[in-house]
């Protein structure tokens, strides 16, 4: 499970093992690591805030070789968590009765019934640890080159947050708040999601979410044409996010119902040379041609309602071939969006290093 040429990104693990983890090569010598940037992130991602997943993990990160006074060495750094609050006696029922919109048939089928389907096994969202854990060590290369990766929650059903592009990016936000606790930077918004997601919550189901993520500092010119570019290259590591099912960039969908007079942006004068017209907005296209325009890139990544939900369903029991009764126990999230937030902009910074290491804007 690895992501990166340049700076590769290998998870491992499961979600009820003894660890999970990820091994990141690339990492240039000399690179600052700070533990109070890699602690917040973990602690974004965690899980046990109100109204999401319960289990009770610390996320303690231990970086076991690649980093030696704070600095990296050039050498593997390899990350992990132990995990200590999994209980497998909620996966009883697996393999024989698989869970709807979960891996556990295909993954069972894959390796002859050899597969740890407990939580999900190495398919499980506990691995977006590795992710986060190995992004938060991006970070510092983007910043040393100006560019930057921020995400936040977009919307929850058919509840929206303004912009992100008309938002504060920076600031820390406050975990005891609702915009803190759902990774949400538009106060109001946040304050009706976190209602809506109570709602759900009480009436045993979960629901979808959409989390924006805006790249920003880029010169004109980063990224590799056609399979390499960087649409492609984003979009096929924010789709292996757990839940993922769509990307947008730019106007996205609405494109497809545009006039090309209404989409196109016009080159325009500047002092610091040629930029888009609609740049100042944040709606003109990031990337043309699979590489950079100077203007911010925005991307929305569209999340699933999560599968376990904590009705009774109908669904195959493989030993009678019959479809019977399931209602999935544990502990799961109403909604996938909060928690995933602090994983896209990991995703994004690991992309947007390896092609920056690529087109030789970052030195490695």
């Amino acid at each position: 499970m690895g992501l990166g040429e340049n700076l590769k990104v290998t998870l491992f693990g499961e979600s009820h093992g003894k660890c999970v983890g990820a091994l990141v090569q690339g990492i240039p010598p000399g690179t600052p690591i700070d533990a109070e940037e890699l602690y917040r992130d973990l602690q974004r991602r965690r899980p046990g805030r109100k109204g999401l997943s319960q289990r009770t993990e610390l996320d303690e990160c231990e970086i076991m070789s690649g980093v030696h006074d704070g600095k990296a060495t050039g050498w593997p750094i390899l990350m992990m968590t132990m995990n200590s609050d999994a209980k497998s006696r909620d996966y009883s029922f697996l393999p024989d009765h698989p869970r709807p919109g979960h891996a556990d048939m295909v993954e069972s089928v894959r390796s002859e019934g050899a597969a740890d389907l407990r939580g999900g096994g190495s398919q499980s969202a506990r691995l977006t640890f590795g992710l986060v854990a190995a992004g938060s060590q991006a970070r510092s290369l983007l910043r040393a080159v100006g560019w930057s990766c921020h995400a936040h929650l977009h919307s929850v059903g058919m509840i929206h947050s303004r912009p992100l592009f008309e938002l504060d990016r920076s600031t820390p936000l406050d975990p005891s708040t609702d915009s803190g606790r759902l990774n949400c930077r538009d106060p109001h918004a946040a304050a009706l999601m976190s209602e809506e997601v109570e709602s759900i919550r009480k009436d045993k189901d979960t629901i979808g979410s959409v989390v924006e993520l805006l790249i920003d500092g880029l010169p004109i010119g980063v990224g590799e044409p056609w399979f390499d570019g960087i649409e492609p290259s984003l979009a096929r590591a924010l789709m292996a996010i757990p839940g993922a099912r769509a990307v947008e960039f730019s106007q996205g969908v609405k494109s497809s119902k545009m006039r090309g007079s209404e989409h196109n942006d016009a080159w325009v004068p500047s002092e610091d040379g040629p930029v888009l017209e609609g740049s100042s907005e944040g709606r003109a296209d990031g990337s043309l041609g699979g590489r950079s325009t100077g203007a911010p890139i925005s991307i929305k990544i569209h999340f699933k309602p999560p599968s376990s939900i904590p009705r009774k369903q109908f669904t195959l029991h493989l030993p009678t071939n019959e479809r019977l009764p399931l209602k999935v126990g544990g502990r799961h999230d109403p909604v996938l969006g909060p928690r995933a937030v602090p994983v896209v902009e990991s995703v994004a910074m690991l992309v947007m290093a390896d092609l920056g290491i690529s087109g030789g804007y970052i030195h490695n």
